[in-house]
């Protein structure tokens, strides 16, 4: 993407998080700024509708808020699998987690898990290489 594509992406971003309650509004922007701060080279965007973060053209992570919870779309059962136990106080899905606002996922859990997103996506890029 072109700056300004990512500069539109991130206006999407801002507009669909606008629609949200301010709670869960609040939880979702500071995880968003985590996942930027953990892949600062994944570009923001939309997948599905949704917010979401691509790296190396392919789907990172992506997070959402529906009526009864947020949700943090990890796209990989093997990493929330590593993290299983950590996450044991919140409910999970296949390469899903769901928190509440005031209760989010600790920060330090969501940059492990994206640093780990983006090990995979390097690696799998490196295996295609070959």
């Amino acid at each position: 993407m072109s700056p300004s594509n990512d500069a539109a992406a991130s206006k999407q971003v801002d507009e669909i998080l606008s629609s949200v309650p301010a709670d869960k509004r609040a939880a979702l922007q500071t995880l968003r700024e985590t996942v930027a701060a953990a892949a600062p080279d994944a570009v923001e965007g939309l997948s599905y509708g949704i917010p979401a973060f691509r790296y190396r053209g392919r789907p990172l992570v992506s997070y959402n808020a529906s009526t009864g919870h947020c949700a943090f779309y990890v796209m990989s059962p093997a990493v929330l699998e590593r993290h299983h136990d950590e996450l044991a106080a919140f409910d999970m899905a296949k390469g899903t987690i769901r928190f509440s606002p005031d209760r989010p996922i600790p920060a330090e859990i969501v940059s492990t898990i994206v640093r780990e997103r983006v090990a995979e996506t390097d690696a799998a890029a490196a295996k295609g290489r070959r």
